[in-house]
């Protein structure tokens, strides 16, 4: 409705077109669909371009700030580990101590 093309919406409704299979049609499923028109496809098909490519560009940062998760976190196991031998360390060092005292 937003590109002005609100005459088709009863039969892509009537076909079950969904956002998933909207961004599957061609320029030949459009037509199938009804679209006659080859600047209504145009429209249409420039408009899906446009939201497949918002969609990477999101996968791809989605995908990016994931890796940056796992990577603080492996870097936060290690300084975990990293304390958890040095108090290991210290305790043994004094218990070392206390022993041959």
């Amino acid at each position: 409705m937003s590109l002005n093309l609100e005459q088709y919406v009863s039969e892509f409704s009537a076909q079950n077109i969904n956002g998933e299979h909207l961004l599957q049609l061609d320029g030949s499923k459009l037509k199938a669909l009804g679209m006659a028109s080859s600047q209504d496809r145009a429209v249409i098909k420039r408009k899906l371009k446009e939201m497949k490519a918002s969609l990477e560009k999101a996968r791809k940062a989605q995908e990016k700030m994931e890796k940056q998760r796992e990577k603080l976190r492996k870097k936060e196991q290690e300084q975990l580990q990293r304390r958890s031998k040095k108090t290991d360390k210290c305790s043994s060092d004094a218990t070392e101590g206390t022993n041959e005292q």
